[in-house]
């Protein structure tokens, strides 16, 4: 008997079909998965190239990416436009500017740190989310096949970039919050039928196989952002299982005033361990509004329906995520959305969101930034 649940052991072993979190309940193992912490730092060369000073909390002038580290970050990612010359001009002043040229040198710089890089592909001139995913410029005039195609070459190419210049990032994102699809018209996705299901999958696999081809030790992530619905985010996963789609980890957006308050959250978490038990969940995005200071998208009292938006607010929310998120062993990452948001020198983006870890005013470190230390803390 012993013989036999042994050679099950080991075969589902062999073949990845066993996680990590339950081989560590069957022989009352520790879980020493790696967690990672860190932000999508992604404007941080254009402040610096503005001059922006980056302050701790006591008003020390710092350099932020060593800042990061010293406040336990390990992870930087990175977002990649396929020709963002091409954004509309709104979009560019929102930040919209990272070509492979921009995100070669940072990531360079990241891993000259010694910290670990996230790629985060998206398949679009400017910003891909749920309410856009609009095909690049040059791609316009494609069919099915050569959206694939160009999705595959584009993937590789800029893999290849980021190798030589000795940026290879650990972790790749093929697509950016894509729970409605990529590639509009010809990859949207309707939750309540099952048009376009197909051409979707076909589109990841060609993204994923260009990242096994050039980075195959890199963890792949495909990136949803309907944490607050469990049914949404189930039928996206299971279609990708239903099609083979081939991925390590499963990523998320969370955001309380879109996504509903923790306990939706922990609910999803909870249900994605037990339907998907060998993926790993990362939180790739997340923050909170500490003001709505020269917010030109926000009024007042906009999204205070579970946070205070205020300093205090904006932390009471750090501590409550990071409690939340270290309850479930499947949760294996955490990054805050746009960190470097610094607007107490020149100009870098038109507006401030305010959702940053430093406070736009005096560039001093917020208190989330401390909170977010805790995620590591076994």
């Amino acid at each position: 008997m012993k013989k036999t649940f042994l050679f099950i052991v080991m075969t589902a072993i062999a073949i990845g079909g066993w996680s990590q979190s339950i081989l560590s309940e069957v022989f009352n193992l520790p879980d020493e998965r790696e967690r990672l912490l860190g932000g999508d730092a992604s404007l941080l060369p254009s402040y610096e190239q503005k001059g922006t000073v980056y302050r701790d909390a006591e008003g020390n002038a710092v350099g932020a990416l060593d800042f990061f580290k010293q406040n336990g970050w390990d992870c930087i990612r990175v977002r990649l436009f396929v020709d963002p010359s091409k954004a509309p001009g709104i979009n560019k002043g929102e930040g919209v500017c990272q070509d492979i040229d921009y995100v070669a040198r940072f990531g360079k710089q990241i891993k000259q740190k010694g910290m670990k890089l996230m790629l985060d592909f998206h398949y679009s001139d400017t910003w891909a989310d749920p309410g856009k995913q609009f095909i690049p410029h040059q791609w316009a005039t494609h069919t099915e096949e050569a959206l694939c195609d160009s999705v595959y070459a584009h993937t590789k190419a800029s893999l290849m970039r980021m190798k030589a210049a000795g940026a290879e990032p650990e972790l790749i994102q093929v697509g950016n919050e894509i729970t409605n699809g990529m590639l509009w018209p010809v990859g949207k996705i309707n939750h309540n039928e099952s048009d376009n299901w197909d051409i979707l999958c076909r589109m990841i696999e060609s993204g994923t196989k260009a990242c096994r081809e050039v980075c195959p030790r890199s963890k792949i992530i495909i990136h949803t952002e309907k944490a607050g619905s469990w049914a949404i985010t189930k039928r996206f996963y299971e279609e990708l299982r239903r099609h083979r789609n081939d991925y390590d980890i499963i990523g998320l957006s969370y955001y309380p005033m879109w996504h509903r308050n923790m306990g939706v959250l922990s609910a999803t978490l909870d249900s994605l361990e037990r339907y998907f038990p060998f993926k790993d969940v990362m939180i790739v995005e997340t923050a909170a509004y500490y003001s709505h200071d020269n917010d030109p998208w926000s009024k007042p009292d906009t999204y205070s329906e579970f946070y205070p938006i205020s300093v205090d607010g904006q932390t009471m929310f750090t501590k409550e995520l990071v409690a939340e998120l270290r309850r479930h062993k499947n949760v294996t990452g955490l990054f805050w959305w746009f960190p470097e948001e610094n607007a107490s020198g020149k100009e870098v983006t038109k507006g401030n969101l305010n959702r940053g870890l430093f406070d736009n005013k005096t560039g001093c470190a917020l208190p989330s930034l401390r909170e977010l230390q805790k995620f590591k803390t076994r």
